[in-house]
């Protein structure tokens, strides 16, 4: 018991003598500031540099065609990346040297992949070799409606390493691009909206359609986000209490459910004007007088 305790001491001894030590505690004192001084310089850099990018970008956006926006903005997304990254490699390069680490021998020994994979980065070099290939085949950009495996929603922001994707619900998936497998994107070419109106099976059909063509029509002058319709298909469904009319229409992306909510708002309207009634369920009660 009593040589635990010395040898206890003795540690304590020694940690209290190493701290005590000026000439060591100057030098790890310096090392410490140095690592504190690379780490607010790596800070500050990376925000210069995202401002400058940010910038660029944002004055290019007055010179830039119609339609662009998305792909400016996955590139301004990509391009901050890729300099975040490479500072954070160049500011952790010295702060290993200063803990004592020989980053040049190791990289000399193992060469560049065998040190990403002594670190287990293997994901990570997968991620951006994917993020690559998406910029570079234009799968999707920023603004685009996408389904990435089981999740959908808009693409808030691509980076060379993971993408984000808004859905309807309002919740972020951050999902990593190695991951990515099948993309579905819903924002190439023009969007289709579909409306399906029932009438009571006594109304006039040709005339329900008829009402209905006119309808499309005045839209189709007056809605700019309509592409190429409506068209009225004609009946398409006998319900148990309603024969179905369907419209169909071409819009420009992401504006297929707004065009949709309007046809229906319209459609409503113009029946309620021209009495053709659009049936609903009803509750026929029958008395036994006897009773």
């Amino acid at each position: 018991m009593e040589v635990s305790l010395n040898k206890f001491f003795k540690k304590i001894l020694g940690k209290f003598n190493l701290w005590t030590d000026i000439e060591q505690l100057g030098m790890y004192t310096g090392d410490f500031i140095k690592i504190i001084l690379i780490f607010i310089a790596m800070v500050l850099a990376v925000r210069l540099a995202n401002m400058a990018i940010n910038k660029f970008f944002d004055n290019r956006e007055k010179f830039k065609i119609r339609g662009e926006e998305k792909r400016i903005n996955t590139i301004k997304g990509i391009t901050n990346s890729i300099v975040r990254y490479t500072i954070y490699f160049v500011a952790f390069t010295p702060i290993l040297q200063t803990v004592g680490i020989d980053i040049s021998s190791l990289i000399a020994a193992a060469g560049i992949g065998g040190l990403a994979i002594g670190f287990g980065a293997q994901n990570l070099v997968r991620d951006m070799i994917s993020g690559f290939f998406i910029l570079l085949e234009d799968q999707f950009q920023v603004g685009d409606h996408v389904e990435i495996g089981t999740k959908s929603g808009i693409i808030e922001d691509m980076a060379l390493r993971v993408t984000t994707i808004r859905d309807l619900n309002g919740d972020l998936h951050i999902i990593p691009n190695g991951s990515i497998d099948i993309v579905t994107n819903k924002c190439r070419g023009n969007m289709r909206a579909w409306v399906d109106v029932g009438i009571a099976y006594e109304e006039n059909i040709d005339n329900a359609m008829q009402v209905l063509k006119e309808l499309c029509e005045e839209l189709a002058k007056e809605n700019e986000k309509i592409m190429e319709g409506p068209t009225v298909l004609g009946v398409t469904n006998l319900g148990e209490s309603d024969v179905v009319l369907s419209v169909i229409a071409k819009t420009v992306p992401l504006e297929q459910w707004a065009v949709e909510r309007e046809l229906r708002k319209k459609i409503k309207e113009r029946f309620d004007e021209e009495g053709i009634e659009i049936p609903y369920p009803r509750r026929v009660v029958i008395r036994d007088e006897k009773s």
